[in-house]
């Protein structure tokens, strides 16, 4: 068996992943555990009372976060959105960026809507609320913090920089 070197074929570097990209699957990673988890009854306390999309949903992941189907459907979809971004540089911060822009939304959402009312169909509570504005902020910090340093360029040895 011969040696790539001796075929003509140089081994190529091993790619490393930028640190946005990083944060992006550990991001995406979360999430989809926490879809998952959404579906188990123990997990999530009161889970009998789960409706597809409404108000009315007692269930409460790890007995606070209130879900619903839908609630655990979207934390399902933002994980294997994460997972499927972090692939790049700029889809990794772009994932990051965008989802945390729709977390600040939805903690409006939750602060602004009548929680009795049919507009929280989500549904969401305070602990929710709180939830959605740290996400908002730990994902836009780490989409713009990160997202500044492309990486390590293989060909030239140095860091490369972005918006700096």
């Amino acid at each position: 068996m011969t040696s790539p070197e001796a075929r003509g074929t140089a081994l190529r570097p091993t790619a490393r992943r930028a640190p946005v990209q990083l944060a992006a699957a550990a991001v995406g990673a979360v999430f989809l555990l926490v879809g998952i988890l959404g579906f188990i009854p123990g997990i999530t306390s009161d889970y009998d009372t789960m409706s597809f999309a409404s108000h009315h949903s007692e269930a409460k992941l790890l007995g606070i976060f209130n879900v619903s189907v839908l609630h655990n459907l979207v934390h399902l979809a933002f994980g294997v959105a994460g997972l499927a971004m972090a692939r790049t540089f700029n889809t990794a911060r772009m994932f990051l960026i965008v989802s945390g822009a729709i977390y600040a939304v939805l903690f409006l959402y939750g602060v602004l809507i009548d929680r009795d009312g049919t507009a929280n169909f989500i549904p969401v509570n305070t602990a929710d609320n709180w939830l959605h504005l740290a996400l908002a902020i730990g994902m836009l910090g780490l989409g713009l913090l990160l997202g500044r340093t492309h990486g390590h360029d293989a060909r030239t040895g140095s860091r490369t920089v972005r918006g700096a």
